[in-house]
């Protein structure tokens, strides 16, 4: 095991996946010369050369539409959008292409291409470069959606897309890329579909995926130490499809949930959850489920704002000691 970077762990990925097929190539802007944005294509370039390390014009629509038609032909396209507030400009190709091609081919066109794009609010970016938008392409039939909370998570995801005869956008988070985790040495590959439970407990459940996880594991020690509470926390690292069958188990076993999410709540990834556990183990409840979620407003640029805009763990524990009557 080594301890690495989540960046890293990317760029082990993106390294290893090319070594072992020439037609994995890479695409986006500032990947190739510069390395990325966030590093995860450092030294690609050097290694692979311009016809598979390709720094492209800022045009999400068009290289993205490029990459999906190439994957068509057998290619197999990582894509980076660098900033996932830009994928707005690439949702026609994604959605109308890439992820209707293999129904309306009716199995005789596939794209198995990956786009990767990191999201969430980081330090003061402003509105518009602070989208959550996961629950929009989780919305779409024939796209797969994964978000990795973890270096390891970030590094087996992206070999397992890349594999994937099915499109797959992974949804990263700015505010991880320096995160440490250990990684085995070891090539291998993390499912695409379910859920992991990254802590065991009795009395309620915390959902959350990506940077959400770390403020469920915040808020379960804090319940633990301070107030006796036994959370359970279920990393949500597959979007589309949930777990479904995951997301139950671990709440007939709770018999509460909170689920947390730094998306706005209207329509999104803790909704869906509600859904899903209403649907499938209603009757086994002691509580009614909650929602962590941000303010339903644009990202503020000031700092204080912006904090007060986006929950955090105590948030999570609040809620959770509110359905206990703590």
């Amino acid at each position: 095991m080594a301890e690495i970077m989540y960046w890293e762990a990317i760029r082990r990925a993106h390294d290893e996946e090319m070594a072992n097929d020439p037609l994995v190539i890479c695409m986006g802007e500032d990947i190739a010369v510069a390395g990325g944005t966030y590093k995860a294509t450092q030294g690609l370039y050097d290694k692979y050369g311009a016809e598979r390390v390709i720094d492209t014009p800022i045009s999400e629509n068009g290289y993205t539409g490029l990459g999906i038609g190439a994957s068509f032909l057998g290619v197999r396209p990582i894509i980076e959008i660098m900033s996932v507030n830009f994928a707005w400009l690439a949702m026609d190709q994604l959605f109308n292409s890439a992820a209707k091609v293999r129904y309306m081919s009716g199995g005789q066109l596939t794209a198995p291409v990956v786009v990767r794009s990191p999201g969430g609010t980081a330090h003061q970016l402003g509105a518009q470069h602070s989208a959550r938008m996961e629950k929009i392409f989780m919305g779409i039939a024939g796209l797969r959606v994964v978000t990795p909370s973890s270096p390891k998570q970030a590094y087996g995801l992206l070999k397992s897309a890349v594999r994937c005869n099915d499109p797959v956008f992974i949804n990263e988070h700015e505010l991880m890329y320096n995160m440490k985790g250990e990684v085995a040495d070891e090539e291998f590959f993390h499912p695409l579909e379910g859920s992991e439970i990254t802590r065991e407990g009795r009395d309620v459940t915390l959902f959350g995926y990506n940077i959400s996880v770390h403020w469920c594991m915040q808020a379960a020690d804090i319940l633990a130490n301070q107030f006796a509470i036994d959370a359970e926390v279920v990393d949500l690292y597959a979007l589309a499809p949930l777990d479904r069958a995951g997301i139950a188990a671990s709440v007939r076993k709770t018999h509460r949930a909170v689920i947390v999410e730094e998306a706005e709540p209207a329509v999104g990834v803790g909704a869906e959850v509600m859904a899903i556990i209403n649907e499938e183990c209603f009757f086994e409840l002691d509580a009614a489920p909650q929602r962590v979620s941000a303010v339903h407003v644009p990202i503020p640029y000031n700092h204080a704002l912006e904090k007060a805009a986006i929950p955090n763990a105590n948030d999570v524990v609040m809620a959770v000691r509110k359905m206990l009557g703590k």
